[in-house]
């Protein structure tokens, strides 16, 4: 019978930035933790798995990859054996799982202690560490989508930057090391992103100098160009949008924008912001239309970084709504909003209720006063139970300002100032 390449392992593997070597090394690792000494893993047996060669690793190796991962070993492709009619859940094998998970919770909590505790010293930091570590960033990612944000964000953001720095001097090799460096710049990252989206811009400025030297000494262009994309936002949220220009033009000259559509597609698109803001139309138009060709030149089925998660065919749709508007193409804009909204999951509140805003001023923009106040009423429904981010609330200040200028009379325009202005401008 041929065998079966294990998809779900090199899926996982590739996700994470994993090579055969690297996952050998945490295997071991991890059954060190476990027996007190190490694995005898090789990269040999890990093609073994992968080509599906060896469909059912040993007991200690099964449990060694559900403390790296995360994942139980069937989650990750591989298939029991079929032996004497014996089940994974038979007494016997239920006897053994609970023996060396018993193990490896105190194997876990002892290796995850120094990810958390400034003052510990572990003696070795290896892969399982990164992998640890890379979590952490991943949860930190996931409540910023919930909350936005927020001063508790940042500090745990900056202590996991911290952290990735002192265990870097720790690290089993050079590779490690870099993988550290990356993680404290993608922390630092997180931090002056939370910054940004509470409107905290000059926390926010120091913050991506020290991600960018980070990601420097990590040599990752993944990581690098995660900086220029911020230092684009930033800049463009302060009005300094040659500068805007500049961070985004630097976001395209990465190495991973050359060799991925996707963060091409970004750097195009981040472009394009800068250059409708600054006044060069016809450029805009033209970053655009090359970050809707990079988009659909993607394959958009492959796993991104956790930081690029946000962005797809929906956040494009909203960027250009914002191009669009920003040039005088109104209606183009108001399309393009709606493209947005119907692409994004109701999950995402915040993209939502930013689409929605721009949806608001293409309508304003178009002279339909009445429609554009009910829509931009939605905004705080979406976000109703939640605090309003400061990048949103200077949103909302536009629409205001523009509201008032082009009918400064209008009875709905002061009905929305007066039943809004407590709601949008309370920090």
């Amino acid at each position: 019978m041929a065998e079966m390449r294990n998809e779900a392992l090199a899926a996982w593997m590739k996700a994470h930035e994993m090579s055969a070597a690297g996952l050998a090394q945490a295997v071991n690792d991890a059954i060190r933790g476990l027996t007190g000494r190490p694995g005898a893993t090789s990269e040999r047996t890990v093609f073994r798995w992968l080509s599906g060669e060896n469909q059912w690793p040993q007991e200690r190796q099964r449990l060694a990859l559900q403390i790296v991962s995360g994942r139980a070993a069937t989650d990750l492709g591989f298939v029991p054996r079929a032996k004497k009619h014996a089940t994974p859940t038979s007494s016997e094998d239920s006897v053994h799982r609970r023996r060396f998970v018993r193990a490896a919770t105190g194997a876990t909590a002892a290796v995850a202690a120094p990810l958390l505790t400034a003052g510990a010293r572990p003696s070795r930091v290896g892969t399982s560490d990164v992998l640890r570590l890379r979590e952490e960033v991943e949860t930190l990612v996931e409540l910023d989508a919930q909350h936005g944000g927020h001063a508790a964000l940042e500090r745990d953001a900056l202590a996991g930057a911290s952290n990735a720095i002192r265990l870097q001097k720790l690290a089993t090799t050079h590779r490690v090391r870099q993988r550290l460096f990356a993680l404290a710049a993608d922390f630092t990252a997180t931090a002056a992103w939370s910054m940004i989206d509470a409107g905290k811009l000059g926390d926010a400025g120091r913050c991506l100098d020290r991600a960018l030297t980070l990601a420097g000494m990590a040599q990752d262009p993944d990581m690098t160009m995660q900086v220029w994309n911020l230092r684009a936002m930033l800049a463009r949220q302060r009005g300094d949008y040659a500068e805007a220009v500049a961070a985004a033009q630097a976001a395209q000259s990465t190495t991973i924008a050359r060799r991925s559509p996707v963060h091409a597609s970004l750097a195009h698109a981040r472009t394009a912001i800068g250059l409708a803001h600054f006044g060069d139309h016809r450029s805009a138009l033209r970053s655009l239309g090359r970050a809707e060709d990079a988009l659909s030149a993607a394959d958009l089925v492959d796993p991104l970084p956790t930081w690029m998660a946000f962005y797809g065919p929906a956040e494009l749709y909203s960027i250009t709504a914002i191009v669009r508007d920003v040039v005088g193409q109104p209606e183009e804009s108001e399309a393009a909003s709606y493209r947005a909204l119907a692409a994004l999951p109701e999950v995402y509140r915040r993209n939502r209720a930013n689409a929605t805003i721009h949806l608001a001023l293409a309508q304003l923009h178009q002279g339909d006063v009445e429609q554009a106040v009910a829509t931009s009423g939605e905004v705080f429904s979406i976000m109703a139970g939640t605090r309003i981010p400061g990048r949103m609330r200077r949103a909302l200040g536009d629409f205001q300002r523009d509201l008032f200028t082009l009918a400064p009379s209008a009875r709905v325009a002061q009905e929305w100032a007066d039943r809004y202005r407590i709601e949008w401008s309370t920090p």
